[in-house]
This record gives structure tokens, C-alpha cells and sequence, in this order.
């Protein structure tokens, strides 16, 4: 048997064991929109801890983390700066949307932004914004997938097609079992990329350098720059630090992590889950020493792209056995599936739900929005998959343009849930201005000062707000509870 059906064959293996327990997963719950979307509610500290994992660690953490700190160096850690910063989030904000979920019957962050401000256009410009920043994200998870299943496989599985099993084993139990199938499927793949990413990331140093100790002392004598700031490519402490600020306050306002506080069964079983939360961020600290191993052993032929360092290094210098690399692979692709699950169900939720439910879906029936829900599903999916086609750059640099999007809606719902006197045109003003300025900074001109776009683009969302409370309110639009 060779080593590439070895490889395969225990990734099909392992597709095979998650497609079954997802669409196991399906119940009875399932058929009603509340079932679909928020599992009845009643999703428990275990599930919801995996689920909210998943959130976060996904083809990014497995592929763009190595990738970043192989590339750059010590400018990789902003990524655990603001990971620290996320149970924080799950703290301050879940228990009150839960509970505002739970009394209004929320299932979106649209619904209670539309709801609060007494205003559909604005619930449904935080669904369009939601969107258009989900796409990119699933985009990465698909991508990561292909590049996984191309280099792992030798090529025998191209990268089109290994996008696209991946697309279809996720898009097959969200299609039918909704938010059950993801939080079980979580589970398994939480557990599986753990164990996967800490084998791997002591592994590799030790049979390379002895140790992760003796891999940093070997590089603080042969490749210093990558161990200090601004690390080997010149990234300045003004970029590094408004990149935390930006994931750490867009990380909070991503639709997905809404929906899922809305299924938590109380708002303790949030800070339970917040509290243990660090112990899922560690999986980044293993796939880090992974990056930074790469460092040395290409350092005579720099790969052409560094999302690629752990599949490489995995396969052509470590020298592992082929039931590693299946198990490596299985690993990785449970990183990216568990992701890409959840932003596949949100953001045909979001769609459904915000965008078209008060447009062209106006008074449809609960089957008709469960239905057209699954099979927006499938529609936003192959629309990625057809993005990650085109072959998209660095995975680290599609996420930071998504969460320099998704922070635009940061007073918006700060309002709702915080600041009642906020109006509606002021927080409206306020996104569409600071979502122009950021696509404007990011595609058309440079950020000032070498910082992330979001960060301006915030600040002048922030601006436009403040001075729009300050002009006089219309009449019948005054400050009332609510802001509305």
C-alpha cells in the first residue's frame, strides 16, 4: 500500500465519522427555525465550549498561525495578545445577549440591533455587513482545506477537490441538522485538532533541534530579528497593536458568536465557558513553535508561501510516518471544517433572516424561512468555494480584512446593549462611514501611520456617531428607553 492511500485513506475515514455523527445529530428540534438556529436553547457547557472553540480555531489557527510566525516572527503573537482578550467578550456580552435572546426570541444579531433601534434598514445593514464579512472567512476555511489535501496527498487530491469534499461533508449536516450537527461535530473535531496540534508542535522541534528550548536559543544566535520586534519583515508596533485591538473588539461582533450565545441555556453556563476558554487557546501555542522550527530549516530555500510551513514541515523535513501525515491532516482539516460549519449555518441564517426576510421573504411562513435557510447554506458555501478557487492570498491577511469589517458594527451594538440613548441615524452614519473609509484604506489607498485600516476606520465610525447625537433629534425620534 502506498504512503498516499495510506493518507487518504484515513482522511476519508475520518470525513466519513463526522459526516455520520452530524447528521446523527438531527432531531426532532431541528425542523423548527428555533431548533435549527439556536438548538432550543438549551446547549450546555461542554457542547458550547467546543462550539465557541471552533469559532475561533480554524483553518487560520492550523495553517496562517505557523505561517505567520515562520514569515515574520514575534509579530505572530499578536494573535495570542488578543485571544486573551476573548474570554472577556464571552463575559461581558453574552449573558445579557442570551438573555435578551431568551426574552424577545432573537435568533440573530440583526434582530436585536433591528429591534432595539426600532429600525429593519439598520437590522438589515448589520446583515449585509455580517455577510460580506462571513464569505471571506469561509473562504479561508475551504481554502485551507485544499491547500491541506493537495499537499498532503502529494497532489493526488488537487486542491480543488479537496476544497470541495470538505465543502460538501459540512454543507451535508448543517443542510440537516443545524446547530446540533455542528455542536457535535465540534466535539469530536475539538478533541481531534488538540491532540493533533500539540503532537505536532513538540514533536517537530525535539526532532529537529532536541526541544522546543534548544529551538529558540538556535535561533536567537543564527536568526535574532525573528525573536524581537518589529521581527524579520519590518511590521512596526503601530500595526501589531491596532491588529489586537481590531481582531480583540471585531472578534466580539462577529454574527456567529451571537447566534451562539443566544443557544446557551443560561447566562452562567457563558461564564463557565469563559472561564475555561484559555484552555482551548492553547492549540495556538504549539502551532506556533511550529512556524518558528520553519524558520531554520528553510532558511537556505524560503518556501514560496508561508501557510504551507506545517504541511511541509511535516511531510519533507520532520520525515514523519504516512499515519502521521493522515492523522496530521485529519487534524487540520477538523480545524477548518469545524469553522467553516459554523460560518456556513450563520451566514445563511443572516441572509435568510435579516436581509430577506423583511425584502423579498416578507410574511413567509417558519417551514418556508427553515427551508430557504438550508439551502442558502449550500448556496453561501459554494460561493466561497468558488472565491478559494481563485486562489486567495495569505490566510492571516483575508482574516484581518474581515475583522476590519466586522468591527464597524462595534457602537452599533454597544448601543443596544449598553448605551440606550445612541439613535439610529447616528449609529447608521456612523457604520456606513466607517465601512466605506475601511475598504477605501485597504484596497484604494494606504492606512496612515503603517496601522491596520480597521482601527481608522473605527475611529472615524466613532466620530460620525458622536457628532450625529449632537445634532438636534427629529421629531417623534427622541431618547427613548431604547434609543430608538
Amino acid at each position: 500500500m502506498s504512503d498516499t492511500t495510506i493518507v487518504i485513506g484515513i482522511t476519508l475515514a475520518y470525513l466519513l465519522v463526522v459526516l455520520a455523527v452530524g447528521l446523527r445529530a438531527r432531531g426532532q428540534a431541528s425542523s423548527s427555525l428555533e431548533g435549527y438556529v439556536a438548538g432550543g436553547r438549551h446547549v450546555g457547557v461542554v457542547i458550547l465550549f467546543f462550539i465557541l472553540g471552533a469559532e475561533i480555531f480554524s483553518a487560520f489557527a492550523f495553517l496562517g498561525t505557523p505561517g505567520w510566525a515562520y514569515q515574520h516572527g514575534a509579530p505572530a503573537f499578536y494573535i495570542l495578545a488578543y485571544l486573551s482578550l476573548v474570554p472577556i467578550t464571552i463575559w461581558a456580552l453574552g449573558p445579557r445577549v442570551a438573555k435578551l435572546g431568551r426574552e424577545r426570541g432573537y435568533l440573530t444579531q440583526g434582530d436585536m440591533i433591528a429591534d432595539h433601534y426600532r429600525s429593519k434598514p439598520l437590522g438589515m445593514l448589520a446583515g449585509v455587513i455580517g455577510v460580506v464579512a462571513l464569505v471571506p472567512y469561509l473562504t479561508i476555511q475551504i481554502a485551507g482545506a485544499g491547500l491541506l489535501f493537495q499537499a498532503a496527498t502529494d497532489g493526488a487530491v488537487p486542491f480543488w477537490l479537496g476544497g470541495l469534499l470538505a465543502f460538501l461533508v459540512v454543507a451535508a449536516y448543517v443542510f440537516t441538522s443545524g446547530l446540533s450537527g455542528i455542536g457535535w461535530t465540534n466535539l469530536v473535531q475539538g478533541v481531534m485538532m488538540i491532540a493533533i496540534a500539540w503532537f505536532l508542535g513538540l514533536a517537530i522541534p525535539e526532532r529537529l533541534y532536541g526541544g522546543v528550548g534548544e529551538m529558540f536559543t538556535q535561533l536567537q544566535q543564527q536568526a535574532p530579528e525573528y525573536l524581537t520586534m518589529p521581527g524579520a519583515t519590518g511590521m512596526g508596533w503601530g500595526y501589531f497593536s491596532t491588529a489586537v485591538l481590531v481582531s480583540a473588539f471585531g472578534g466580539a461582533m462577529w454574527p456567529h458568536l451571537f447566534m451562539k450565545f443566544y443557544s446557551a441555556d443560561s447566562g452562567k453556563t457563558l461564564r463557565k465557558v469563559s472561564v475555561f476558554y484559555p484552555l482551548y487557546a492553547y492549540l495556538l501555542v504549539p502551532l506556533l513553535f511550529i512556524g518558528f522550527a520553519g524558520i531554520l530549516a528553510f532558511a537556505d530555500s524560503p518556501l514560496e508561501r508561508a501557510d504551507t510551513v506545517l504541511l511541509q514541515m511535516v511531510m519533507d523535513v520532520a520525515n514523519f510516518s504516512p499515519w502521521v501525515i493522515g492523522l496530521m491532516l485529519s487534524g487540520a482539516l477538523a480545524a477548518a471544517m469545524s469553522t467553516g460549519a459554523n460560518l456556513a449555518h450563520t451566514a445563511a441564517i443572516v441572509l435568510v433572516r435579516d436581509v430577506m426576510g423583511p425584502t423579498v421573504m416578507k410574511g413567509a411562513s417558519e417551514k418556508a424561512t427553515v427551508s430557504a435557510t438550508r439551502w442558502s447554506v449550500l448556496g453561501l458555501s459554494l460561493v466561497a468555494y468558488l472565491i478559494a478557487l481563485m486562489n486567495p492570498g495569505s490566510l492571516v491577511m483575508i482574516l484581518l480584512t474581515a475583522y476590519g469589517l466586522i468591527v464597524q458594527l462595534f457602537p452599533m451594538v454597544l448601543g443596544a446593549l449598553f448605551l440606550p440613548r445612541l439613535r439610529r441615524a447616528s449609529v447608521m452614519a456612523g457604520a456606513l462611514a466607517g465601512s466605506l473609509a475601511y475598504l477605501l484604506m485597504d484596497f484604494v489607498w494606504s492606512s496612515p501611520l503603517g496601522w491596520h485600516a480597521g482601527v481608522w476606520a473605527m475611529l472615524l465610525n466613532v466620530a460620525v456617531v458622536a457628532l450625529w447625537q449632537r445634532l438636534p433629534a427629529p421629531q417623534g425620534n427622541g431618547q427613548a428607553a431604547g434609543g430608538r
